[in-house]
């Protein structure tokens, strides 16, 4: 009977970690992110990105400025497992700027992440405010 629940703990513990997902598994699904165009050139958009991801509780940043991305990730709380993520920042017409954001579940049987595509882009846009107005980005978000 003792190997039949070591083999069950095995089997158990592969299961879970087959679902996991990771840093890379964000960049590598970039084509089903959400991408939207902000009136503001590269570096404003980089530095928002990066400013969104602190506001939302990202653990370190891991910037890849001349490939034109970031990825960090988040960890557990009350509601969820973390969250992995990235963000690419490319440029667009008008000194304008594209931004993509995934966002996944750092373990797949999770209900939700601690930060959403949606979640993301509309601090985005506060931020783009923010900056438009001629004043300093916050450490703190501004509240919604």
């Amino acid at each position: 009977m003792p190997f039949v629940k070591s083999l069950a703990a095995v089997v158990l513990v592969a299961l879970v970690l087959a679902g996991c997902s990771t840093t890379g598994d964000a960049l590598r699904d970039k084509q089903n992110g959400t991408a939207e165009v902000y009136p503001v050139n590269q570096d404003q958009a980089w530095d928002i990105a990066r400013t969104v991801f602190r506001w939302e509780g990202a653990d370190a940043i891991e910037e890849h400025k001349s490939e034109g991305y970031m990825v960090t990730s988040s960890g557990m709380n009350l509601v969820s497992y973390g969250t992995v993520m990235a963000a690419w920042v490319e440029p667009a017409v008008d000194d304008s700027s594209k931004v993509t954001v995934v966002t996944k579940r750092r373990l797949a049987t999770n209900l939700v992440t601690t930060l959403t595509e949606g979640t993301f882009h509309n601090r985005f846009r506060q931020a783009v405010a923010i900056v438009k107005s001629g004043t300093p980005l916050p450490a703190t978000p501004p509240s919604n």
